[in-house]
């Protein structure tokens, strides 16, 4: 697949910036080939953040600024699935998923005890668990796309009706957090997106491994392609900005299919 984006941004004054643009190669996705291109060209330095996200350190002059990036990626067709997946006891979790099992700034998870263990009664512990959250969050609350302009949290995403798909994960994951299941924020393409966006869900630690949830789609289909990892949208913003605001003046973001192999 292919996946580009183009952002465009007016900047009043010398900005330093922090963008989170570049998919890494992992599991279920395979980078062939990228192209990354700043407008007007200034020094950038990546780095790797402490949950493996490839992110940019850049300063962008006053004026019309632009990021353009193309990535062709070899991406799983179907995303895996596994009902009955056992929970995975705290003791027996791997070191790099205890982080994803506490509250976080936009997922409370202390706060969901009772409405996670009313969600999952009856449900085999584990994978069955986080499919019972899914379900409850598709039936409770309306997937309103560009409805929300400001982050807000689990805890605020339950007492309303509709959320955009970032919003409505961090529900899933507060609860899972709620159970003891590791649950991390994801950002990045979906092809069955409509309108096209980058898109979030979230993946929780069952059975051994992490598997992918989304909150906005009926049944779990491929063509994703994940750009970032992290306990919540503070830690996986496409770019960060500090000091004064700058207008964004475009976004556009396209996928499709290729037809020949990266």
């Amino acid at each position: 697949m292919r996946a580009t984006c183009l952002l465009d941004l007016d900047i009043r004054v010398e900005t330093p910036f922090i963008f989170m643009l570049r998919p890494r190669s992992g599991w279920q996705q395979w980078i062939g080939r990228g192209h990354y291109l700043l407008k007007p060209s200034v020094q950038a330095v990546e780095f790797t953040d402490p949950f493996g996200n490839l992110c940019q350190r850049v300063v962008a002059p006053p004026g019309h600024f632009s990021v353009q990036t193309s990535f062709d990626v070899q991406t799983a067709e179907d995303s895996d699935t596994a009902p009955g997946a056992p929970f995975v006891e705290v003791q027996q979790l791997p070191e790099d998923t205890l982080p994803f099992l506490l509250p976080s700034r936009y997922c409370e998870s202390d706060l969901f005890t009772q409405l996670a263990s009313s969600i999952v009664a009856g449900r085999m512990p584990g994978y069955d668990q986080c499919s019972a959250i899914v379900d409850y969050i598709r039936r409770t609350i309306q997937y309103t796309p560009g409805a929300g302009q400001s982050i807000i949290s689990a805890w605020e995403v339950s007492q309303r009706s509709q959320a955009v798909c970032r919003d409505m994960a961090h529900l899933g994951i507060a609860c899972c957090r709620a159970l003891s299941i590791p649950a991390r924020l994801v950002v990045g393409y979906y092809e069955h997106l409509q309108p096209m966006d980058l898109h979030a869900w979230f993946e929780a630690y069952v059975g051994g491994r992490w598997y992918a949830f989304d909150t906005t789609q009926s049944s779990m289909k491929g063509g994703r392609i994940v750009v970032a990892y992290g306990r919540d949208a503070a830690d996986v913003a496409i770019y960060t900005q500090f000091g004064e605001p700058v207008e964004i003046l475009n976004m556009e973001v396209t996928l499709g299919r290729i037809s020949a192999p990266c």
